[in-house]
This record gives C-alpha cells, structure tokens and sequence, in this order.
C-alpha cells in the first residue's frame, strides 16, 4: 500500500473512532474508555502523518514506532469495551479488523525498513 492511500486508511479509522466514541453509551465506564480510544484512536493517523514527513530511514522507524504503539493501545481499549461488555463484540468486529490490519502492516512496514537499513534514505512524496 503506497503512502497516500495509508494515510488515508488512518484517517478513516480516526474518523470512525470519532463516530464509535460519540455512539457510545453514555456511562461512566464508557465516557472513560471512549476518551482512551479517541486519544489512541486518533493519534494513530496523527503519527502516521508526521512519520511521512520524516528526515531520516531512522527517524521513519522511530516514529513508525509510535503508531504501532499507538494502533495497539486503540485495539487493547476496543477489546477491554467488548469484554467488559459495554458494547457487542459483532458491532465493534469491523472497527477492530480495520485496527488489526493497520498494525499488521505498519509491523510489517518497520520490519522491512529495519532489514534494509543500508539502503538508499526514505523518499518524501
């Protein structure tokens, strides 16, 4: 996936925590863990927007990094919502798919950058 189109598939994922977290019943344990999953949820995007502005093969990885930490800490608040059953486990499955997905690829991503460190510096579009 080119550098474009992820960082729209980040923002889209934003975008629905955004709507997932305002549909959230409005219970202490929601309103607490919906401020969890849109801090998480949102700065995935944010970081991926700031790593495609990197200086550097070493800054990329680091701030890769981040969002990998990031859109782990979103799926950790979706999981913790559906298993204390807050929410149906149905409803969230595509939000937590879309969420595992961009951690695959960005774990994929820093791998491959890793493996070729020696190679010529990351190209900014």
């Amino acid at each position: 996936m080119d550098e474009q189109s992820f960082k729209l598939r980040t923002k889209q994922l934003a975008l629905r925590i955004v709507k997932m977290v305002q549909a959230l019943p409005k219970g202490d344990a929601e309103r607490v863990l919906g401020k969890q999953v849109l801090r998480s949820g949102t700065s995935v995007a944010a970081n991926y927007r700031s790593a495609c502005r990197a200086k550097s093969k070493a800054d990329l990885i680091a701030k890769l990094h981040i969002v990998e930490e990031e859109t782990d800490e979103t799926l950790f608040w979706l999981e913790l919502l559906v298993e204390a059953d807050l929410v149906p486990r149905q409803k969230f499955q595509p939000l937590m798919q879309e969420t595992e997905e961009i951690l695959a690829m960005t774990v994929a991503s820093i791998r491959t950058l890793q493996a070729n460190k020696g190679t010529s510096a990351h190209r900014r579009s």
